[in-house]
């Protein structure tokens, strides 16, 4: 008789890379919310004197056209594009879960409507969607969180249904309901809390996602005002200097980059750690 190897999962603090992106998430939101004390000057405190600066002790990370420390203005920034990431995931979570669990517990013909709706909006680009409903609520900061929340939530709908239909075919959910349980009773009770594992992993990888999708708006000039620093902002006021001043750019792109790649990691890593 063959025997398959399984393997078993391993927890979080013994897998070195998912630790490593977990200490760079803590480390940035920690950095974005001790701003005003690690911030050298004022994020909009411009010295045209000083304009275009490379890197240097007065400066570490060299100054923008106008100026403004880079430094300063990437500390402050983290704080907008975490912060939009942040409520753009719960806008996800909160609107793609029940949808999900309502979808996976009840069945058809409930499953089939919800899920061709999911499959529709699944249809059009993430971004695109965005944009469409940007044109709806307006530009703003909060109708960006709000814009990539929504585009994010058919993912996450279709996630949260494959983990509920796992479950729900297992021996205590029929015993639940041999019992007597309702479904909404055997749904919160005893489905919800056994489908956690893959809703947590995708959520620390959906965050990625919506770090970058955020991040474009504000580089389109969709979200933050002119002039507030945000990352993809930064990306933008330092695209026409690319040559002449590589640093405005480089940096805000560094930290977007390893803050996304973070967030997905982190996510590969709770997966195995939560594997059943």
């Amino acid at each position: 008789m063959i025997k398959w190897a399984t393997r078993k999962p391993r927890p979080l603090w013994r897998q070195p890379v998912a630790l490593a992106a977990l200490a760079w998430l803590i480390i940035a939101a920690l950095a974005a919310c001790l701003a005003p004390t690690l911030s050298p000057v004022g994020p909009l405190e411009a010295h045209t004197d000083q304009s275009l600066r490379p890197p240097s002790a007065a400066a570490p990370l060299g100054t923008d056209l106008l100026g403004r420390d880079v430094l300063a203005r990437l500390l402050w920034g983290g704080r907008w594009t975490l912060g939009l990431s942040v409520i753009g995931l719960i806008v996800s979570v909160g609107l793609g879960l029940p949808v999900g669990l309502a979808a996976g517990a009840l069945g058809n013909p409930l499953d089939a409507f919800l899920m061709r709706l999911v499959d529709a909006l699944l249809a059009f680009p993430a971004l695109l969607m965005a944009m469409a409903i940007l044109a709806i609520l307006g530009r703003g900061v909060a109708p960006v969180a709000i814009s990539v929340g929504l585009s994010a939530a058919p993912a996450y709908a279709r996630i949260a249904r494959s983990a509920v239909l796992e479950v729900r075919v297992r021996p205590y959910v029929d015993a639940a309901r041999a019992l007597g349980g309702s479904e909404w009773h055997i749904m919160i009770r005893h489905i919800l809390p056994n489908a956690t594992a893959p809703l947590i992993a995708f959520a620390a990888t959906q965050l990625g996602w919506i770090l970058l999708n955020s991040a474009a708006l504000n580089f389109l000039g969709l979200g933050v005002k002119l002039g507030v620093p945000e990352w993809g902002a930064m990306l933008a006021d330092g695209r026409g200097y690319l040559r002449n001043g590589p640093w405005v750019s480089t940096f805000p792109g560094l930290a977007l980059t390893f803050t996304v790649l973070a967030a997905n990691l982190l996510g590969d890593g709770l997966q195995e750690a939560l594997r059943r």
